[in-house]
């Protein structure tokens, strides 16, 4: 794992120009995911082929509170990695073209290095960031960090590949 390449990427690209926001609709351009399983709500900055940094707002309404856990609500570690891999998805088709085709789906095709170090709970703000590692062909991989209130709750590698639809 390239340990720190979000933090680097972020003061490597200091002077490079990025992406503005993405709302939701912009978002929803770009992921194929609808409710209950779109995880990224808006995209805060992109640099196209460096960096993403995007937002899940965790609220007590989402579906799979009630079963998990009933008496103390913690968001699954693996929606967290789905949040992150829609995350690097983003980036990868920023990254590819600016406008959505509609043509191209992202698999996700590994997940290496997870970890999770606190639980995320309803009224968190999630930040996904997510920094290309490389990319080879249709293969992509990413360094990916879930915070909330600037403390990292979840990191992994993340492997995606570009496929037609």
């Amino acid at each position: 794992m390239v340990k720190g390449r979000v933090e680097e990427m972020t003061q490597e690209n200091a002077g490079q120009i990025e992406v503005g926001s993405m709302d939701i609709h912009q978002v929803m351009q770009h992921l194929p995911h609808r409710y209950p399983f779109l995880l990224v709500d808006k995209v805060m900055t992109c640099v196209p082929g460096e960096t993403l940094t995007a937002l899940k707002n965790v609220t007590i309404n989402e579906p799979f509170f009630p079963g998990h856990f009933p008496l103390k609500p913690v968001m699954p570690g693996v929606l967290i990695l789905e949040a992150l891999a829609q995350a690097t998805a983003i980036l990868t088709a920023k990254s590819m073209s600016d406008e959505p085709t509609g043509d191209t789906l992202y698999y996700l095709v590994g997940i290496d290095s997870a970890r999770f170090k606190k639980p995320v709970e309803p009224g968190d703000q999630l930040i996904l960031k997510t920094g290309l590692v490389r990319n080879k062909r249709s293969i992509w991989k990413f360094d990916a960090k879930a915070l909330v209130k600037g403390n990292i709750v979840a990191s992994a590698e993340i492997t995606c590949s570009v496929q037609s639809a």
